[in-house]
């Protein structure tokens, strides 16, 4: 049966290879495209100190040319089809991806494959893609909610991997070597830490097949935990710079990847600030007029996390927008949500989970994102359960364990006005 043939079930399987590459698929019949993803549990955590941003660099290096491929054949044959190649480096994975029509997937595979296995580094490519991503590190630089966000990671894991840079630095990319690349794809580029997954209109077993046909005589294994960082908080920090508004990005204690809490974390972050009705927005924005846009966010990785917030406002309003920020959190800490927001906060979890089922991609991605931390894909029925269940008890348990003032970081990046902030702001969250 050829790759994406329509058959009439519409189901999620899994398999595991013998050499530990781990393929997992979801049928969508209605659907007339496929997501892939090819999947590795390596990121910028596992670069070394001396190598910041080798994961990403080998990232886009893959992009560059193989054996049977230059880099400008790999665009045209992609885009020939109408589809869609891309990769991304995160802290604990690395993804290449592909979004194409049904009758296409033999080609992505293809593709993917070809990158993956037969990428060849050529000198020249190396030194012309280093220049590419130092150009990128400037972008960073010059957008300060980007910026921000990297300081943020270095002050509140300043001895740990997890607050390096995803890109590196401009000394650490400037040393990468080819040999370094090939070092990385030969620790790290393992099948016991390479996962497929692909979501649409195709059918599980031609691809698995395919798959194993050309990973299967992949050997050896790569570890999977890594030292979790010691979670300390990093006081205040400000990063004077000449800018319009001061970008405010706040941390403190969160919740690891698949820890069993995490459903009560994503409700509480909810009705805290992810979307407009929530508590952030509608006190700093809506009802203060101090921030154009503010929101809070959970981040999540093997033995650590921390949940975040960040706004901007202009320098005059900063200390009025610290506070605002950290009486919101110390509210949730000692009440919770009202019922009206709590029901808020589940509907819009429920529609996001099921309005995101409409799209491949997020499909796939969901798959994959399951099997690296839980380990089985949970059906949307299955989340939706899990969040219906929670309550405020668990809520303000949660934020009494999660907002403590000595677990917490505050980065300021811009022209701060008035006397200096220090760490006695961070007593607010008590």
């Amino acid at each position: 049966m050829p790759l994406g043939t329509l058959t009439a079930d519409h189901d999620v399987q899994r398999q595991e290879l013998t050499n530990g590459v781990r393929v997992v698929t979801e049928h969508v019949p209605w659907a007339s495209s496929v997501s892939i993803g090819f999947w590795i549990e390596s990121g910028s955590r596992h670069d070394g100190p001396a190598t910041g941003g080798l994961a990403h660099f080998v990232e886009h290096l893959l992009f560059k040319g193989t054996d049977r491929r230059t880099a400008l054949e790999i665009s045209q044959e992609i885009e020939a089809v109408g589809g869609m190649l891309n990769a991304e480096t995160d802290r604990e994975h690395t993804c290449y991806y592909a979004k194409v029509l049904a009758e296409d997937v033999a080609l992505a595979v293809d593709l993917l494959s070809d990158m993956m296995l037969a990428s060849r580094f050529d000198p020249v490519e190396i030194e012309r893609e280093r220049n590419v991503v130092l150009e990128e590190i400037a972008a960073i630089d010059d957008t300060p909610d980007d910026l921000v966000s990297d300081l943020f990671h270095a002050s509140y894991w300043p001895e740990h991997p997890l607050g390096q840079p995803i890109c590196g630095t401009r000394a650490s990319v400037e040393g990468l070597s080819r040999e370094a690349c090939l070092d990385l794809l030969a620790r790290r580029y393992r099948p016991n830490r390479i996962i497929i997954t692909a979501a649409g209109c195709l059918d599980h077993e031609p691809l698995q097949a395919e798959i194993a046909r050309r990973f299967g005589d992949l050997t050896g294994g790569a570890d999977l935990e890594a030292e979790a960082p010691r979670v300390t908080g990093g006081g205040v920090t400000v990063h004077e710079r000449d800018l319009e508004q001061v970008q405010i990005h706040f941390g403190t204690r969160g919740l690891p990847a698949g820890d069993a809490d995490r459903a009560v974390a994503v409700v509480l972050n909810t009705a805290l600030g992810d979307g407009s009705s929530s508590r952030l927005f509608q006190e700093i924005r809506e009802r203060q007029g101090h921030a154009y846009a503010i929101e809070s966010f959970l981040a999540s990785f093997r033995g650590a996390g921390y949940l975040g917030v960040a706004a901007g406002t202009r320098p005059q309003r900063v200390r009025q927008v610290v506070a605002s920020m950290l009486g919101e959190l110390r509210r949730v800490r000692h009440e919770g949500f009202t019922d009206d927001e709590l029901a808020r906060a589940k509907g819009n979890l429920k529609g996001s989970l099921r309005l995101g089922q409409e799209a491949t991609d997020q499909r796939m991605e969901h798959l994959a994102l399951e099997e690296m931390y839980v380990g089985r894909p949970r059906t949307v029925d299955e989340l939706a359960r899990r969040i219906d269940a929670v309550t405020n008890d668990q809520i303000t348990a949660l934020a009494e364990r999660l907002l403590v003032p000595d677990a917490s970081s505050l980065v300021l990046l811009g022209p701060i006005e008035g006397p200096p902030l220090d760490n006695d702001v961070l007593a607010q969250l008590g």
